[in-house]
């Protein structure tokens, strides 16, 4: 990425750059929808939790888009707090391990998801170095579905490690990971 807040190209004519979420959840969420295998209940409870985040301070979005403008990928994130149901999930495993700290002056990365089609072409890399290049606290976490992926490989080349797994959300068919990096993220 070149300079926070500007747009450039990147392989394959995609445009990494700001992205103005609010008006363009419902592309973001079929993106999603694809990478993830969600039902369109699933997108409908989605799309408001989307919306509300994005009215907490500091929340701000990159997207991936082609040359004729059609969204590929998206990350989105904001400072941590601790009174999101997401860090009340996560603070009793977080707290178990040692890891409490973690909860404390972190940028969360709360979504990040590419087309598969558009996978494995360092669009997801590119997004969340982005996002992340323009943080002020001095790290970021995230969870990830507890398996071996494309997705936690990414997070670990970059600088994520484990800090609690088998985490269960409650209405997460499967268990998480939650994993935690100090910023700046590590490049390749």
């Amino acid at each position: 990425m070149r300079l926070p807040g500007h747009a450039h190209q990147h392989s394959d004519d995609i445009v990494i750059g700001p992205l103005d979420l609010s008006a363009r959840v419902d592309e973001a969420l079929a993106v999603q929808a694809v990478a993830f295998g969600l039902g369109a209940d699933e997108v409908a409870v989605r799309r408001q939790i989307v919306l509300r985040h994005l009215t907490q301070p500091g929340a701000r979005s990159l997207g991936a888009t082609t040359a004729h403008g059609g969204l590929v990928g998206f990350v989105y994130g904001m400072p941590n707090d601790h009174t999101h149901w997401w860090s009340t999930v996560v603070e009793p495993y977080l707290r178990a391990r040692g890891h409490e700290s973690w909860l404390h002056d972190s940028f969360v990365i709360t979504e990040l998801h590419v087309h598969p089609r558009h996978q494995n072409r360092g669009i997801g890399r590119a997004l969340i170095t982005g996002l992340t290049d323009s943080a002020t606290e001095p790290r970021s976490i995230l969870s990830a579905i507890d398996t071996d992926s494309p997705a936690r490989g990414l997070y670990r080349s970059l600088g994520y490690e484990d800090l609690a797994r088998q985490v269960i959300f409650p209405s997460a068919p499967m268990p998480y990971a939650v994993m935690g990096a100090a910023l700046p993220l590590r490049r390749r």
